[in-house]
């Protein structure tokens, strides 16, 4: 017999009902999508989560990581000719895996917390 006292082991997300605020579960899959996928950081704000503070905090975030891995690479490629870019690869894609990882964690755990070095500039994205 279940005891209607004790609270719901998992209780279900509430939406939001205020107009312009998108759905939890889209606005987390968009964060996730957003973060596995770079280049995808514009998929909240072209959505009903653009009024969502969250989900601009994680695009934001996105477009950060998309930039650093394109600067990156870009650099990385550059200084191939002097062998030293063999060197900044593997920085530049360790790096940017566990900023993805930091990214979803956050997102499913409904952190706004910023990206390890890179993630302090919150400007790009209003």
């Amino acid at each position: 017999m279940e005891d209607k006292n004790q609270p719901n082991e998992f209780p279900e997300e509430k939406q939001s009902t205020a107009s312009g605020e998108a759905d939890v579960s889209q606005v987390r899959l968009f964060g996730i999508i957003g973060y596995i996928f770079p280049i995808l950081f514009f998929l909240p704000l072209v959505t009903e989560a653009k009024d969502n503070s969250f989900a601009k905090f994680h695009a934001n975030q996105q477009l950060l990581l998309l930039l650093f891995l394109i600067i990156g690479n870009t650099a990385a490629s550059i200084l191939t000719v002097i062998l030293i870019g063999l060197l900044i690869y593997p920085v530049v894609w360790i790096f940017g895996l566990v900023c993805m990882v930091l990214g979803i964690l956050n997102v499913v755990n409904d952190r706004e917390k910023p990206l390890p070095l890179i993630g302090s500039i919150t400007t790009l994205i209003k």
